[in-house]
């Protein structure tokens, strides 16, 4: 699995947050910040948007880092991704990722 596909299957090269940090684009940082913000009901600053993939070594979003659920479980059962796990069939986690979009359930290979 590319290391950029997400452990739910998203691919992480697609994230506003990945462009925004590989393209050093401040208006996306603060775009995608505002909209997170909202969506989230959270503070989020543009500084906090820089994110170099989910399954990397390097940066992350705070999100990414150490909230993401989806992330914390695969990490915990040290699988490479969703798909890995002999769970994933019956995840509630993974299933508000997967249940609607194809290209996650590709990804993982489910």
């Amino acid at each position: 699995m590319k290391e950029l596909i997400g452990y739910c299957g998203l691919d992480c090269t697609k994230c506003d947050a990945y462009l925004a940090t590989t393209n050093d684009d401040q208006q996306l940082r603060i775009k995608t910040a505002k909209l997170w913000a909202e969506l989230n009901n959270a503070p989020i600053l543009p500084e906090h948007i820089n994110c170099e993939g989910c399954r990397t070594k390097g940066k992350k979003t705070v999100f990414c880092d150490s909230l993401c659920a989806i992330r914390q479980c695969a990490l915990k059962k040290g699988v490479a991704a969703c798909g890995d796990c002999s769970d994933v069939s019956k995840c509630e986690l993974v299933a508000a990722i997967i249940k609607d979009n194809s290209d996650a359930r590709k990804n993982l290979g489910v």
